[in-house]
Formats: structure tokens, C-alpha cells, sequence
């Protein structure tokens, strides 16, 4: 073959050649996923888009809304028996409010039980068989407790439901402050005239919201028309 003929055979074997893997390399790349990027989010992005339920056992509110919870229940197992004490002791007004307070503690209750599961925990308590002692002890008692959630428990809860901004902890703890210092001030006021409220036989209110209780049936604030209890 003369050497003219050499070249132009090399030169066609090029093209063909190049031509070939041009196609194969345009076919693999039609078969081939579309690139992506993972994009990792940062710290505080990750924070930000979790719930706030995703960590419950992590979550000093939730704790405390547990605390709260079992506190509550056990507060209405605890005034249903001072009442029925109340009541065999001839204060029947006195047995009347320890009823009232009783259904405002199941409202608070389940008020924060709502809260709890919203977050994504259980309300858990452990009932313990309540002690009960003359009418004038049980309210003693009763002031006791009551102050003691109007004065330290229920402000610090919501100072650190504040704190982390749980807006629904906020409120049902702010309800049963509102409605623990109208019990202390109910309480103290029936042992200071324990002998007219022996007499008396007035109903109480209770707001089914908040557990607000009262002696007043024309009060304000209920958002809801009161409860009445005798």
C-alpha cells in the first residue's frame, strides 16, 4: 500500500473510532440519574424544624406538667374525702367547697393532661390514700397545699415554660395558679368563720376552663357559664 493510502486509511479508522465512543459515551450518559446534592442542615436548622415533642424525656416543662399532673390528681382524690368529712361534721358549706375545689383540681388535671400528650408524653401519677383528720386540720392541710402552688410550684413552672416559650404550658398553669390562690383565700377564709359557714349552705361556681372558683354566680371570669356545686 503506498504510504498516501496508509494515511488515508489511519485517518478514517480515527473518525470511525472517535465517533464510536462519542456514541457509547452519549448512551451511558442518557442511562445515568441526574446529579444531586445532599445538603446537610446545621445545628440550629435541625433544632429549629424538630417539634417540640420529639425530645419529651428531655423536656424540664414536660416534667413538670407531670408533676403538676399527678399533684392535681391527687388533690381531687384528697378534697372528695375532706368533704365526705365535712359533710358528717354538719360544714356543709365547708364540704360544698372542698367539692368545688375537688372538681376544679380534675379540670386542671385534664388540662394539663392535655398539654402532656400534645407533647408527646404521658400523664402518669401514683394516687396515695389521703389523710384525713378533723374539718379544721384538713383545711390547715388544705391552705398548706394550696399556697405552696400559688407561692413557689406554679410560678416556677411558668417561669420556665416561658423561658422555652411552650405557650400552651404557659396557659394551663397560669388557669390552676389563678385557681389555687382562690382556693387558699376560700380555705382561709372558711376556717377563719368556720362556725357561719357551719350555718351558711351557698353553692360555689367553677369555670369548666380554668377551675376558677367562686362564690359568686355573676363573676367574669369564665369564658364558659360556671359549673355550680353544692
Amino acid at each position: 500500500m503506498s504510504l498516501i493510502k496508509k494515511l488515508q486509511f489511519f485517518n478514517l479508522k480515527t473518525v470511525v473510532s472517535g465517533a464510536t465512543a462519542l456514541s457509547i459515551l452519549v448512551l451511558n450518559g442518557c442511562s445515568q440519574p441526574t446529579p444531586f446534592a445532599i445538603v446537610e442542615p446545621s445545628d440550629s436548622v435541625a433544632e429549629a424544624a424538630t417539634p417540640y415533642a420529639a425530645t419529651p424525656s428531655k423536656s424540664t416543662t414536660l416534667k413538670n406538667l407531670i408533676s403538676a399532673y399527678n399533684g392535681e390528681s391527687n388533690a381531687n382524690i384528697m378534697y372528695l374525702a375532706f368533704a365526705k368529712k365535712a359533710d358528717t361534721e354538719g360544714y356543709k358549706e365547708v364540704g360544698s367547697l372542698f367539692r368545688a375545689a375537688a372538681r376544679a383540681e380534675a379540670i386542671h388535671r385534664d388540662n394539663h393532661a392535655k398539654v402532656i400528650r400534645g407533647m408527646g408524653g404521658t400523664p402518669k401519677n401514683n394516687i396515695a390514700t389521703p389523710v384525713v383528720k378533723s374539718t379544721v386540720e384538713n383545711l390547715t392541710q388544705a391552705i398548706k397545699g394550696e399556697s405552696y402552688e400559688r407561692d413557689t410550684m406554679y410560678p416556677g413552672f411558668i417561669k420556665e415554660a416561658t423561658q422555652v416559650g411552650n405557650q400552651a404550658a404557659i396557659q394551663t398553669f397560669n388557669y390552676a395558679l389563678e385557681a389555687e390562690t382562690g382556693h387558699a383565700q376560700l380555705y382561709t377564709t372558711a376556717k377563719n368563720n368556720l362556725a357561719t359557714w357551719k350555718q351558711a349552705n351557698r353553692p360555689l361556681y367553677v369555670c369548666p376552663v380554668s377551675g376558677y372558683t367562686t362564690l359568686d354566680a355573676k363573676s367574669k371570669n369564665c369564658s364558659q357559664p360556671f359549673e355550680k356545686v353544692n
